[in-house]
């Protein structure tokens, strides 16, 4: 385990950075043009542990992938699966597990995912029950990991999914692929749309009406793909520049996908000095450079339909609402309790030793602010990336030291991540 200290910076956080490659992005880049018929290059390919993960396991079921350099992959797809001859290991990342789960589920062959530890205690029922609906056949261990697949002819279905989950969504679409008839997911908000737009930048037979997407049994067409910086990546230097002192950074080739862009809203809500310096669409996805000055802020509600749209950002958010005037109240966020770790538990008693002014409710939590953050603590980070970079941040504010223990688990996501904080100081 390797633990890490987080001194106060002094003199504020200056320059420019291009974020690291957007995970969700970088998994479904690999996914699709594996199904694919011919040859995809996928520039500005995630480093990170749980996109390889993908990337391996796509091997494993024959398809031909191989690296130009470390950011750039060639996929060779046949336009079909191979059974594959072991167990396909997930490692740490749910997104690769829902997703797959989907995509094997059609498939004339048997398969069986498995993850570590930490993914092993994941709920999947969320996406096991709307693929059994379409007569797919999987068992589980009480509805969490190994997944043992048996691979069988799908149907589509309409699905009103109760929760809006880009994941859910997802593993049903790639499910519908392989499926007769027409599949359907209705969702209470939209999710993030990544899967949507790059199915059909390669050709399904996929539309979009409001909250429902629909896609048809389609054959794939390789394309080239560039994927664009992660926002969920950029979040910690956002909330970095809004309340380090006299900082000013410029973050290039962030992913500005509507449907991932709560964050950026937040921020404007809650008085924050934010300004998008360009955009471009890029193999669907709209990009854009980003500038943050540091800010005097105002605490705001989220809740509703910002949620899925900013899920991953909210521990950092958190953070961030420990240095805005008044009170910050996060709801309908109780999905934050079935990620990596317990989000919600964790982050409330990780700020709170901490010196912060929160408390924890069912579906979320309460801020008060503004707070001096005491720092002097150690911290557990259960496992989970997001925490190790969410406490990190914080100790750049601490009037002591803090000692963050695993902060390994930043290499989940985003290895790069201290050596990009310390070029800024």
């Amino acid at each position: 385990m390797t633990d890490k200290t987080v001194n106060k910076v002094n003199g504020g956080l200056k320059g420019v950075i291009t974020i690291p490659s957007d995970k969700s992005i970088s998994h479904r880049a690999i996914m699709l043009s594996s199904l694919a018929d011919g040859k995809s290059i996928i520039k500005n390919f995630s480093g990170g542990a749980d996109c390889k993960s993908t990337l391996n396991l796509f091997k494993d079921l024959g398809v031909e992938i191989e690296y130009f350099d470390e950011k750039t992959v060639k996929v060779t797809g046949k336009g079909k699966l191979t059974a594959p001859t072991k167990e396909l290991d997930c490692g740490n990342s749910g997104t690769t597990m829902r997703l797959c789960s989907g995509i094997l589920a059609g498939q004339d062959f048997n398969s069986v995912l498995i993850g570590d530890e930490s993914l092993s205690k994941r709920p999947m029922k969320r996406v096991i029950t709307p693929l059994e609906l379409m007569g797919a056949k999987i068992t589980s261990n009480d509805y969490k990991a190994p997944l043992r697949i048996e691979g069988t002819p799908l149907k589509g279905i309409t699905y009103k999914s109760p929760l809006a989950s880009a994941q859910v969504k997802s593993c049903v679409l790639l499910a519908g692929l392989n499926a007769e008839g027409e599949t359907s997911v209705i969702e209470p908000y939209t999710s993030r749309n990544h899967t949507e737009l790059m199915l059909k930048y390669m050709g399904a037979n996929i539309e979009v009406h409001g909250r429902e997407v629909v896609v048809k049994k389609s054959t794939l067409e390789p394309r080239n793909i560039t994927v664009a910086g992660d926002i969920s990546s950029a979040a910690y230097f956002i909330v970095a520049g809004l309340i380090v002192p006299d900082s000013e950074i410029i973050i290039k080739n962030v992913g500005l996908n509507p449907t991932r862009t709560g964050i950026i809203d937040v921020v404007k809500r809650m008085g924050g000095d934010i300004e998008i310096l360009h955009q471009d669409t890029i193999s669907g996805e709209v990009v854009g450079d980003i500038c943050v000055r540091y800010s005097e802020l105002r605490g705001c509600d989220i809740s509703g339909e910002d949620i899925p749209r900013l899920i991953d950002e909210l521990p950092v958010i958190a953070l961030l609402a420990t240095q805005a005037e008044g009170q910050t109240v996060v709801s309908d966020a109780q999905d934050l309790r079935k990620k990596e770790s317990d989000r919600i538990t964790t982050i409330v008693n990780g700020l709170k030793s901490l010196g912060a002014d929160i408390e924890e409710r069912p579906d979320g939590f309460v801020i008060n602010g503004k707070t001096e953050l005491t720092g002097g603590k150690e911290l557990e980070v259960f496992h989970d990336h997001r925490l190790a970079m969410t406490y990190y941040t914080a100790g750049l504010i601490c009037k002591k030291d803090i000692l963050i223990h695993g902060f390994e688990w930043i290499n989940i996501s985003f290895p790069e991540f201290e050596k990009m904080f310390t070029a800024l100081m």
